[in-house]
C-alpha cells in the first residue's frame, strides 16, 4: 500500500499486480506496464501528480522512482568495469582520472535520451527499432547484442569466480552459486522485491570508502589526475586502454536495459524530472566507484612489482592482500563480487527484455513464473549457458574477455545512431523530441564515438600503429565531423523553410517571413514553455501499428548501409583473431 497526501486530504493508492483488466493504452503492448509505480523504497498512484504536494511528499516520491538510473550506472561498473579502472590504476597511476570527467556527459546525454524513449513510448528499444525502422535494422540491432551479452556474462561469471577464489572457494562451487541465486532475485514475480535485492547489492559498493582510505590515497596526485595527460605518448596500448574505459560507461547493452526497465517500472512522462535525478545519482556513485578502484590499485600497489604488470582483477585482490593485508584485499574481492553479480542481473534483464520484444512475448519482472515462462526462461538458459562457458581453460577465457571489449565498441556506433534517430522521432516523441542543442552535443559524442571505435579496430588489428598515424585519424575525422555537421544544420534549415512555406500555403498564401515573425513573437518564452510542459506531461506514443515509418533519404541509407558494412567486417574480423589466437 502506498500513502500520499493530495490537498489537505489524505488517500491510499492500491499497488494493484498486473491483471487482465489492465489495459495498455498507445505504443504499451504488456498489460504489466501499466499500473501504479511500485519501487523498492516506495509506491505512487497511476494517476498521482505533484500537484499540492509538500517537500517531504515529493521526495518519497523521489525516492520511489529512484532505480533504473541508479542501477544501470551501477551496473555499468561490472567485472570488466572494476579490471578496467584497476589497469588503469596499476599501470599508469592516477594520471587517467581525467577520462572520467569527459565521460560524465556522455552518460548523461545517451542515457537521458532512453529515460525519454522509455516513459514516453512505454515499449523497449528493441521494440522501438523494429517498428520505426523494419525487421532488416531490428534484427542488425539486437542481433550481434544477444551474443555480445552472453558473453558479457561469461566475464561477469569470471568475476566472481575470481573474487570468491580469494576467499578459498572453488569455481566448481561459486559459478553454479552464483547463477542460482541470479535467477533467484528476479524469480518471484515481484518488480518491488527484485528491485529490493540489487539495491542490497548496490548498497555493498559502499566498501569502496574504506578501500579508498586504507590505500593512504595522496589528494595532490588524485588531484593531478584531472589534468588530460598521456602517460608514456599516445601509443595503442594506452589508446586500447582509453577506449576501453570509454567502452564500460556507454555499452550498448545499457540502453536496451534502462529504457525496458523504465517501462517495466511504469515510469509516465511526469516523472522523466525525477528519472533524470535518478541518473544523476547513479553517475555520481559510478564516478566514486571508478576513482576509488584507481586509487585503490594506484596506492596499495605502489613501490611493488605489481606497478605496470596488470594480469587480472583477481591477481590485483592477491597483490593487494600481500602488500596492504588482509582487510584491503578482501575489500577488492567483495567490491569485484559485487560489481560481477549486478553486472550480470542487469546484462542478463537487458538480453531477455530485448527477447520479449522482438518475439513479442510478456517480458516483465511483475509477472510469475507461471505467467511470463518464456521471459523467464530465456533468463535461466542465458545464465546457463554463460556459466557453462566460463569453465573454459584460462587462455580461452582471456581471449574471449578481450573479443567481448572488441565487439562492444565495434557494436557502440550502431546502438548511438539508432538512439539518436529514434529521439528525432516526432510520431514516437511527439514534444519530448531532441531540441536543436540536445542534437548537437549527441551529433558530437555519437561522432567521438564513432572515432574511438574505428581507433578501436585499428588498433587492435594493427598493434604498430604509430602515434603520428592515430593523431593524424583524430584530426581528419573531426574535420570530417564538422563539415558534417555543418551540413546536416543546413539540411535542418532548409527542411524548416520548407514546412514554414507549406504553413504559409495552407493558410491563404501568406508570406512565409511573416509566418515565421508571427512564429517567434505570438508568445513568450515562459507561455511557451508553460503550454509545452502541459502537453508533455500528459502526452504518449500512439499505437505503433497506426504510425507512419519515418522514410530513409539516399544519403542517409548510404550513411546506414556503409555503417553495417563496417561492422559485419569488424565484427567477422574480431572473431575470427579470437578463434585463431584459441587455436593456437
Amino acid at each position: 500500500m502506498a500513502f500520499f497526501a493530495n490537498g489537505s486530504s489524505r488517500r491510499i493508492s492500491t499497488v494493484a499486480a498486473p491483471t487482465a483488466e489492465a489495459k495498455p493504452t498507445g505504443a504499451v503492448m504488456d498489460s504489466a506496464h501499466v499500473g501504479d509505480i511500485v519501487g523498492a523504497l516506495g509506491s505512487i498512484g497511476q494517476h498521482d501528480t505533484l500537484e499540492g504536494r509538500s517537500r517531504r511528499q515529493r521526495l518519497r516520491m523521489l525516492l520511489a522512482i529512484i532505480g533504473p538510473g541508479l542501477i544501470v550506472m551501477v551496473g555499468d561498473n561490472d567485472a570488466g568495469g572494476v579490471a578496467t579502472y584497476a589497469q588503469a590504476g596499476q599501470n599508469y597511476g592516477m594520471a587517467l582520472v581525467w577520462t572520467l570527467v569527459l565521460l560524465i556527459p556522455v552518460l548523461y546525454v545517451n542515457q537521458e535520451m532512453v529515460v525519454r524513449l522509455g516513459a514516453v513510448a512505454g515499449v523497449g528499444h528493441a521494440r522501438l527499432i523494429f517498428d520505426r525502422f523494419g525487421k532488416f535494422w531490428g534484427a542488425f540491432s539486437v542481433g550481434d547484442l544477444f551474443v555480445v551479452n552472453a558473453l558479457t556474462i561469461v566475464t561477469e561469471f569470471i568475476g566472481v569466480s575470481m573474487a570468491l577464489n580469494y576467499f578459498g572457494l572453488p569455481k566448481a562451487i561459486s559459478v553454479p552459486l552464483a547463477a542460482v541465486a541470479l535467477f533467484a532475485m528476479v524469480a518471484g514475480g515481484s518488480f518491488r522485491r527484485w528491485e529490493r535485492f540489487l539495491f542490497g547489492l548496490i548498497a555493498l559498493n559502499i566498501v569502496m570508502f574504506p578501500l579508498a582510505f586504507l590505500v593512504h590515497p595522496k589528494a595532490s596526485q588524485v588531484a593531478h589526475g584531472f589534468l588530460p595527460s598521456f602517460p608514456g605518448g599516445l601509443n595503442s596500448t594506452l589508446l586500447l586502454l582509453i577506449v576501453a574505459i570509454v567502452g564500460t560507461t556507454v555499452a550498448p547493452w545499457q540502453l536496451f536495459f534502462q529504457q525496458s526497465n523504465i517501462v517495466d517500472k511504469r515510469i509516465t512522462p511526469r516523472w522523466i524530472r525525477y528519472e533524470r535525478i535518478d541518473l544523476w545519482v547513479g553517475i555520481v556513485v559510478v564516478m566514486l566507484g571508478a576513482i576509488a578502484i584507481m586509487a585503490a590499485t594506484t596506492f596499495g600497489l605502489a613501490g611493488t612489482d605489481a606497478v605496470g604488470n596488470f594480469t587480472d582483477a583477481g591477481g590485483v585482490a592477491r597483490a593487494l592482500h600481500d602488500h596492504m593485508g588482509t582487510t584491503v584485499g578482501a575489500l577488492f574481492a567483495i567490491l569485484l563480487l559485487d560489481a560481477s553479480l549486478i553486472g550480470a542481473n542487469a546484462v542478463g534483464l537487458a538480453t531477455t527484455y530485448a527477447l520479449g520484444d522482438t518475439l513479442g512475448k510478456r517480458h516483465s519482472l511483475h509477472w510469475k513464473i507461471t505467467e511470463a515462462p518464456a521471459f523467464y526462461a530465456g533468463y535461466a538458459a542465458l545464465l546457463a549457458i554463460a556459466a557453462a562457458v566460463s569453465f573454459s581453460p584460462d587462455h580461452v577465457l582471456g581471449l574471449l574477455t578481450q573479443g567481448v571489449q572488441a565487439l562492444a565498441g565495434v557494436l557502440l556506433p550502431s546502438a548511438t545512431v539508432f538512439l539518436v534517430l529514434l529521439c528525432n522521432d516526432k510520431a514516437v516523441l511527439g514534444p519530448w523530441v531532441n531540441t536543436v542543442k540536445q542534437n548537437i552535443v549527441a551529433g558530437v559524442i555519437v561522432w567521438s564515438l564513432v572515432l574511438l571505435s574505428l581507433a578501436l579496430t585499428a588498433a587492435t588489428f594493427f598493434p604498430g600503429i604509430t602515434t603520428g598515424t592515430l593523431e593524424l585519424g583524430f584530426g581528419v575525422g573531426a574535420l570530417v565531423g564538422v563539415l558534417g555537421g555543418a551540413g546536416m544544420l543546413l539540411a535542418w534549415q532548409r527542411n524548416r523553410r520548407r514546412e514554414t512555406e507549406r504553413t504559409a500555403r495552407e493558410f491563404g498564401n501568406l508570406d512565409p517571413d511573416q509566418v515565421e515573425e508571427l512564429e517567434a513573437t505570438s508568445l513568450t518564452r515562459a507561455e511557451r514553455r508553460a503550454i509545452r510542459d502541459a502537453d508533455r506531461d500528459t502526452w504518449r506514443t500512439p499505437a505503433l501499428d497506426t504510425l507512419a515509418r519515418p522514410s530513409f533519404s539516399p544519403a542517409r541509407t548510404a550513411g546506414m548501409l556503409a555503417l553495417r558494412g563496417y561492422l559485419l567486417l569488424a565484427v567477422i574480423l574480431v572473431g575470427v583473431k579470437v578463434v585463431t589466437a584459441i587455436g593456437g
